[in-house]
């Protein structure tokens, strides 16, 4: 065996490193940008090799040499040792890097070894994160809307987490507000308290919905509603214990969905937890100078140290710019989301020490997180902020996602028909598993799906739900990555024992040596994910790594084979299943062992 000089590198990191000590040699680093580091990607035709650089290319003009020539030199100077074969120069002055098959071995057994990490490093440096998503209203069900939001911000918290940084999840959920007026009212007049008891979050909206409905016709009742919250807001006791009576029934409710999903938090910090702080945070914006005064409201306005088209205090109004202030205290007194949201950044780095704070929000809040980001550096806040933004989903009309009756789908509507018809395809195929193990399988397809088809997406894209594409056993889909995992597990049942340790390694064919190559990017893949906030590299790279062990599954026969090779093939399936356990795990959906 060769000496493991790698063990806690990628491959691309030992390629870079070695292809910027050759570049060293070839260039003076004067000539070189401040800074400058070769960059390797992994190659998208492996006609061309396992990995790629394009830096002869971009540094040929700037040197004064042709790119083939430059990179010729540079593949002169490169030190291979035992990663790779010598790189070869491809088109007007790519380098190609093909790995060697003892590197290939080495990388498995390394692999095998690494058991909880697969070869993922921890990020450096460390970081406490705060990662704000899901955040639904109180007295309301979540609906379609709130799929994104709940599962991306779950799989970013999980990956995070993988990496090594210390992760707080903060449910900020609409838990104050005017609609309480609406409720109060309701439930003191309207409520069905048989209906209250067996389905309180459907009473609770259906009270809203009517209430609502009222005030929207009737400026007077508005008033009495209106009444209503400002005795909650001034401490009343019946309206505080009804207030709170909506919250913890919301709250059991909700909790119901997040474990179905699987879905954690550390924290619920509603807009009512900060209500203390927001008068005081207002007149220390003001005694700053931050905040001022207009027309009786407190408001943020432009320091007019940015140009005005990236400047989020101004909008353009037929070709003029015009001030757009970020509200802070509406003239009646009132305070708003963006005073809350102040208020949260203040307690995220006072209690929790958060190095930065993730905003998985749906993207026409952009506006909204410009002015809070733009206040909070002006503020002094060095706290890293980020806005993680997501598109729409869409019916198969290409419009919003709306029942017939054009509300909201419920989330909970969508969960249980994608498990209703994960559980037909089951009764279809096999019909002969128990009635327990068709519902286990059932649930973990039908959530595990539905997970899917949104990380599979980039989070800007709109994209169509289609049931049929999201079950499907084939293409890119939840059922063909679980299906790869329970071929992976079969091998071991048909054997009639779990994977053993040890053996000798042999690569004897290319399909092996593609997907040991496929496997080993998993260290990769993962911490480029947190690079964009982009879950669906991840989602993607599993689908490659099925992809490879289908191919490896149909050209390499396992339990035909003998000693070394049969050991090898072995090892394949077992950690093509960890790779694929662990990496659907970060996107929060649930492996299976029998489908």
């Amino acid at each position: 065996m060769l000496t493991h000089y790698f063990r806690m590198q990628t491959f691309a990191q030992i390629l870079s490193q070695k292809l910027n000590e050759a570049l060293s040699k070839v260039v003076s680093s004067d000539d070189l940008p401040e800074g400058f580091q070769a960059d390797i990607d992994q190659s998208q035709n492996p006609q061309f090799g396992d990995y790629q650089s394009n830096v002869a290319m971009v540094l040929a003009k700037r040197v004064k040499r042709n790119p083939r020539e430059l990179a010729a030199e540079i593949i002169e100077a490169f030190e291979a040792g035992d990663i790779c074969d010598a790189p070869e120069i491809a088109g007007p002055g790519f380098i190609n890097f093909r790995l060697s098959s003892a590197a290939l071995e080495n990388r498995l057994a390394d692999l095998l070894a690494d058991a909880k990490k697969l070869g993922v490093g921890a990020a450096e440096p460390e970081k406490t994160i705060v990662i704000d998503f899901s955040a639904p209203n109180v007295a309301k069900p979540m609906h379609v809307g709130h799929i994104r939001s709940t599962i991306i911000g779950d799989s970013l918290a999980r990956i995070a987490g993988f990496l090594g940084h210390k992760v707080i999840a903060d449910n900020h959920i609409g838990d104050w507000g005017t609609q309480f007026g609406m409720i109060l009212w309701g439930w003191k007049n309207i409520l069905n308290h048989d209906a209250m008891e067996e389905q309180p979050i459907e009473e609770l909206v259906r009270v809203y919905r009517e209430v609502n409905s009222k005030a929207k016709a009737d400026l007077h009742f508005r008033e009495t509603c209106k009444g209503e919250l400002v005795k909650l807001q001034g401490g009343d006791e019946e309206n505080l214990a009804i207030w709170e009576k909506c919250i913890e029934l919301s709250r059991q409710g909700l909790q119901k969905i997040y474990d179905r999903l699987d879905v954690h938090f550390d924290h619920w910090l509603g807009e009512s937890f900060y209500n203390d702080q927001l008068g005081p945070l207002v007149e220390k914006l003001v005694e700053e100078g931050i905040a001022e005064e207009s027309d009786g409201a407190i408001c943020v306005f432009s320091d007019n140290k940015a140009e005005k088209k990236d400047d989020p205090f101004y909008k353009n109004e037929n070709d003029e710019w015009v001030p757009l202030p970020f509200l802070i205290r509406k003239s009646d007194g009132g305070f708003l989301y963006g005073t809350t949201d102040l208020a949260t950044v203040d307690y995220r780095i006072s209690e929790f020490g958060a190095d930065s704070i993730w905003y998985v929000v749906g993207a026409p809040q952009q506006l909204h997180f410009n002015q809070l980001f733009a206040t909070t550096e002006r503020r002094g806040i060095e706290t890293d902020l980020q806005f993680i933004p997501f598109g729409s989903i869409l019916g198969k009309d290409r419009r919003m996602l709306r029942t017939r009756d054009g509300e909201s789908v419920q989330l909970v509507d969508v969960l249980n028909e994608s498990v209703d018809r994960a559980r037909a395809i089951i009764e279809e195929k096999n019909p002969e598993l128990s009635d327990e193990e068709k519902a286990d399988i059932a649930e973990a397809i039908g959530i595990g799906a539905v997970k899917y088809a949104e990380l599979s997406q980039f989070r800007m894209t709109d994209y169509v739900f289609d049931w049929d594409t999201m079950l499907a056993l084939k293409g890119n889909t939840a059922p063909y990555l679980l299906n790869a995992y329970v071929r992976t597990r079969a091998i071991f049942r048909k054997m009639g024992k779990d994977f053993e340790e040890g053996g000798e390694i042999k690569l004897t064919e290319q399909a092996e040596k593609n997907l040991v190559l496929k496997l080993a990017q998993f260290g990769e893949v993962v911490p480029s994910v947190l690079s964009d906030f982009r879950p669906n590299a991840l989602a993607a790279y599993l689908y490659e790594v099925a992809t490879s062990y289908h191919k490896f599954w149909e050209a390499c026969p396992v339990l035909q084979s003998e000693g070394a090779v049969r050991d090898t093939r072995l090892m394949l399936c077992e950690l093509t299943g960890r790779v694929l356990k662990c990496g659907l795990g970060l996107l929060g959906i649930r492996t299976i062992e029998k489908m």
